[in-house]
């Protein structure tokens, strides 16, 4: 994973559109690797494509733009255990595109999260 997925997901969060986030590393023909970004937001005005611009220009400034992300997908909520935890493990699959090989999802608080990210994924 990219060392800078931390720092990625702070300068993310400081958006007040946003309500949560996760940063996972995937692989890239040119780059080596780069950031997928997932992103769930309140009820704002802000229209996804609007968002998705402002994320990519807060990271480029804050960080640089190496470390801008790749993909920035708008989801409804991130695949998390009954007791809240993000599953990162199913997440980084999802971004990787190795969604044959989840592992158990019947322990998640809303398993039809991880078809919905599937489903609306960018590539």
């Amino acid at each position: 994973n990219l060392s800078c997925t931390e720092e990625v997901e702070t300068t993310l969060e400081t958006h007040n559109a946003v309500v949560e986030r996760s940063v996972e590393g995937i692989e890239h023909e040119i780059k080596g690797q780069a950031i997928y970004a997932l992103i769930i937001k309140n009820e704002t005005s802000y229209s996804n494509n609007e968002l998705i611009e402002e994320m990519i220009d807060a990271v480029s400034c804050e960080i640089g733009k190496i470390a801008k992300p790749e993909i920035i997908q708008i989801a409804r909520d991130l695949p998390k255990t009954r007791s809240g935890k993000i599953m990162r493990r199913i997440l980084r699959k999802i971004a990787n595109d190795d969604v044959e090989n989840l592992g158990d999802t019947t322990t998640l608080a809303d398993p039809s999260i991880v078809a919905d990210l599937i489903k609306n994924k960018e590539h």
